[in-house]
């Protein structure tokens, strides 16, 4: 089936804490091997890994210095190539992380850029010259604080960088750079990967007039985000309109691997669902994107149910691919607990959540055992963005600890050295094992769903229709094919009884529901609650909360 991805379930592993093989404190390929028929044993469809390639781990591997080499703190290539053949073995794709809007400044291709500007690959990185005054070209900031812009003395020019210093951004105006990192993706699509989880997708093509950024009207009246970074509308420094053309070449490189798909990772506050929504129809740009919008606190009926519209609106053909929690933001079990009876509750209720919407889904590696974001001190942390912001922003270790695996003390199976991130008790005490015999388990739970989702056509393909209903409920009919389901989500840790007027006589609850009884056309709804209920598509119903 080559579009195995519409619908799908993709598993995120972060290589670094998922399982180390050599003692070194940090999470390698062979490992993963290991680990694999864990990943099979939760019936996902495709792991998505991130970033394996050789790098200087400045920004833990999100700083490439060489695109078609593994890292030897992960493995080699033939490791790689053990860890395609044994997961498509067990049935599961494999997608990888590839960072092509930027590259790490140890990189062969910036190390001759830098040195003239008459050299081969003078014009592959965005250079620009000084202002009179020898100030910057203009007003963009980096994501991890400070002017987007460093000075080069060799060059007498500046380099655009979005993130890190060590991080210079490629110049995607120059076909040759496109070319380039084309031919990267045909590396590995020849290798054997099934696709690729295409980092910061809209940073690749800035303002060729390098016009400066307006200041976002909403941050200036209101208190100041901990990074000068959140103060700008980012109109001209990503998410330029050239950027389509671009996707059109990868997508149609792409095809020519069938089976092959891509998820876009787009990062824009003020338009990424539009962005998501262009990126991704046509069926001739990327298959899925991902934003932020679900990887925030909010936490309301309101708003999951005016992002999914938004973007069917914006692209009725496009896809999303929709996720809670991932190793950028601190997981959702922690983000959304004032909303929650229990944590484990909650873990239940946004898993059914997620598998219910419109659109594929992308699980974080520990979500399956419920864990919470680890608190960690200063003088644990290894994150340059959680290191500059401190204490505003604790930036990302804390979602980024080590899998706990077995029964007992930290690391609890992850190394037998010292991990790179510590494994506090919180998540020491929800270790595999731990979950492994407990039909009652958060671990349990993720497998019994999943295994019940992919019974369900409906949810993987189905039409959205959303009713009408007050906070704290989240009401929706997945319909395909002349079957419909209903999805109702109490978000909150009080119950709530709704009246479904037009429920056929005799109707049942899934066997997956939790906290949920009907009797008659009346829906009671403990705390953290939901309901599914299969109908037939022409079935009329209201849902409301009875008075």
């Amino acid at each position: 089936m080559t579009q195995w991805w519409r619908g799908g379930v993709i598993y995120q592993v972060y290589p670094r804490s998922f399982q180390d093989s050599n003692g070194d404190g940090v999470g390698d390929l062979p490992g993963i091997i290991s680990r694999l028929d864990h990943i099979a044993s939760l019936g996902i469809d495709c792991i998505w890994l991130s970033p394996i390639t050789k790098s200087p781990q400045a920004d833990m591997g999100y700083d490439v210095s060489d695109y078609c080499e593994v890292d030897t703190l992960f493995g080699s290539l033939e490791d790689f190539d053990t860890l395609i053949e044994q997961a498509h073995a067990r049935g599961i794709k494999v997608i990888m992380d590839q960072v092509i809007s930027h590259t790490s400044d140890q990189h062969q291709w910036f190390q001759e850029s830098k040195f003239s500007r008459t050299n081969s690959r003078a014009d592959w990185y965005v250079w620009a010259d000084p202002n009179p005054d020898g100030s910057p070209p203009n007003n963009w900031p980096a994501v991890f604080g400070g002017s987007a812009w460093e000075w080069n003395g060799t060059r007498g020019q500046y380099y655009l960088h979005n993130f890190l210093i060590s991080q210079p951004d490629l110049n995607f105006h120059n076909p040759a750079v496109q070319d380039a990192v084309l031919d990267v993706l045909r590396f590995w699509l020849e290798r054997g990967v099934d696709g690729f989880r295409l980092d910061t997708v809209n940073y690749y093509f800035h303002d060729k007039k390098l016009r400066s950024n307006p200041p976002d009207p909403k941050v200036l009246k209101g208190p100041h985000a901990p990074s000068p970074y959140e103060w700008q509308v980012h109109e001209y420094s990503k998410s330029q309109p050239e950027n389509l053309d671009f996707l059109r070449r990868a997508r149609a490189l792409l095809d020519e691997f069938p089976g092959s798909t891509s998820v876009g990772e787009v990062g824009d506050s003020h338009k990424s669902l539009d962005l998501m929504a262009a990126y991704t129809s046509g069926g001739d740009r990327l298959h899925m994107c991902y934003g932020f919008d679900f990887l925030g606190p909010q936490f309301t009926a309101h708003h999951f149910r005016s992002r999914i519209e938004r973007f069917f609106k914006a692209g009725p053909d496009g896809w999303p691919c929709w996720s809670f929690s991932n190793h950028d933001v601190p997981r959702h079990i922690s983000r959304w607990a004032a909303h929650a009876v229990s944590l484990p509750a909650l873990a239940r209720q946004t898993l059914a959540l997620v598998l219910s919407l419109r659109g594929s889904v992308c699980l974080y590696q520990g979500e399956e055992l419920g864990l919470p974001e680890t608190e960690l001190l200063f003088e644990e942390l290894t994150d340059p963005r959680g290191i500059r912001f401190w204490p505003e922003d604790k930036g990302r270790d804390g979602c980024r600890t080590p899998m706990p695996w077995t029964v007992g003390e930290a690391p609890n199976g992850f190394t037998t050295g010292t991990p790179w991130l510590p494994v506090k008790p919180a998540q020491s005490a929800l270790s595999v094992a731990s979950q492994a015999g407990d039909a009652n388990s958060t671990l349990a739970f993720y497998r019994r769903v999943l295994a019940w989702r992919k019974t369900q056509a409906v949810l993987a393909l189905g039409d959205i229709a959303f009713f009408d209903v007050s906070e704290p409920v989240l009401a929706f009919r997945r319909t395909l094919d002349g079957q419909s389901m209903l999805c109702i989500f109490n978000l909150s840790a009080g119950a709530h009884q709704l009246t479904l007027a037009g429920l056929p006589a005799g109707a049942v609850l899934e066997p997956v529901s939790e906290s949920a009884a009907i009797t008659g056309r009346s829906l009671q709804l403990g705390a953290n609650g939901y309901a599914f209920v299969a109908l037939d598509a022409e079935t009329t119903l209201s849902v409301a909360i009875s008075t």
